[in-house]
């Protein structure tokens, strides 16, 4: 079984911006273009360590931005995928020797596994470390020697997202930190990053590993339950009372104005939003906020914090990796055979026949 270390205390020398402490007393700064050098970073070679998700969008950003970038990867379609974009792909080893800014984009499951057998036996001093989420620095799951920097530039969107934002002329925010200064230029070294995958351009809060990972960990794991248990509950209560499932799945999430009405938050305001609803939705809306889910929620919410906090999560779930995840599949297995994915299916086919012939109709009309 790994062994996990306790989480090392939480240096924070990167938030600058909040006094170091990120409390909420003090007004949090925001980095944006001007703040960030693209210098400290233009004559290094970065090494992007996985071209998935967020390795994709990072290193194509970083390339139009005139950095100069590899890519480590293993070879499959990923590896592919970075050469058919015209970049020079070598083993995660090979690519961890040839840069001096080494960004670990690979899963948090596997990082600690790839610093170990890639990185570890190759690194030099002065090299840096970057992270787009706090998790395996953070539980002690990698320990990086003294004389390295170690950084986190983490976008607050997926990767495509990311990419999409940079090639319109705009950015995705993120957060940046220094868990280790080693060369005195960390932070610098970190905005540089974020400038060159574009996230100056919509904002950067300095945000500690350790504040990354339990707020991220939180949603996932208190939040994001919360909200599918209620849209489960609800689609099965009212199929029980005799409504039709497709019915029911269309309202509920099918149709995407779930989807609207969160981005609508992000735009507007969680509350202010509300204005675009009829008076009935905010009525209702507001006189039940309190009745449905009653104060217990709150304390259920705070236990999953402390799981989060006190390190016993990242020890469960290194248990259940060791095990080969028996947990994690009983219950995916489980979720996929839920009726409503048949349900789902019906509805998608519904609404993918309509905006065919919807866009078929338009195409007509202007023929």
């Amino acid at each position: 079984m790994p062994v996990l270390h306790s989480p090392p205390p939480v240096t924070h020398t990167g938030c600058v911006g909040c006094a170091g402490t990120c409390d909420g007393g003090d007004e949090m700064k925001v980095y944006g273009d001007q703040d960030a050098d693209i210098s400290y970073i233009s004559k290094k070679v970065v090494a992007i360590l996985g071209y998935g998700n967020q390795g994709r969008a990072q290193a194509l950003n970083l390339r139009d931005s005139g950095v100069s970038v590899v890519v480590g990867n293993i070879e499959d379609s990923y590896a592919q995928t970075a050469r058919s974009d015209g970049f020079e792909v070598y083993s995660p080893a090979e690519a961890a020797q040839r840069g001096d800014i080494l960004a670990l984009l690979v899963p948090d499951e596997v990082q600690a596994e790839i610093y170990a057998t890639s990185i570890a036996p190759h690194i030099r001093p002065r090299q840096v470390l970057d992270f787009a989420a706090g998790y395996n620095i953070h539980f002690g799951l990698i320990r990086p020697p003294a004389d390295v920097d170690v950084i986190m530039v983490a976008p607050r969107m997926i990767g495509v997202n990311v990419r999409r934002a940079f090639e319109t002329g705009g950015g995705v925010p993120a957060f940046v930190d220094v868990w280790q200064n080693a060369s005195g230029q960390g932070m610098e070294i970190a905005l540089a990053f974020a400038k060159g995958i574009g996230a100056t351009r919509a904002g950067v809060l300095p945000v500690s590993f350790r504040d990354e990972v339990e707020i991220d960990l939180f949603t996932e794991q208190a939040l994001w339950p919360a909200i599918v248990n209620a849209l489960v509950t609800s689609y099965e209560l009212l199929v029980e009372k005799g409504y039709a499932p497709e019915a029911v799945l269309m309202e509920l999430w099918g149709t995407g104005e779930a989807a609207e009405i969160m981005t609508e938050m992000a735009r507007t305001g969680l509350f202010r939003q509300m204005t675009y609803h009829s008076r009935t939705s905010q009525y209702g809306t507001l006189t039940n906020f309190d009745r449905v889910i009653p104060g217990g929620l709150k304390a259920n919410f705070e236990t999953a914090l402390e799981r989060i906090r006190s390190g016993k999560f990242a020890e469960e779930f290194a248990e259940e990796k060791h095990r080969d995840y028996p947990v994690y599949q009983e219950l995916r297995k489980k979720a996929l055979a839920h009726s409503l994915n048949e349900v789902e299916d019906k509805v998608r086919n519904f609404l993918d026949m309509a905006f065919k012939a919807g866009t078929h109709q338009k195409a007509a009309a202007h023929s």
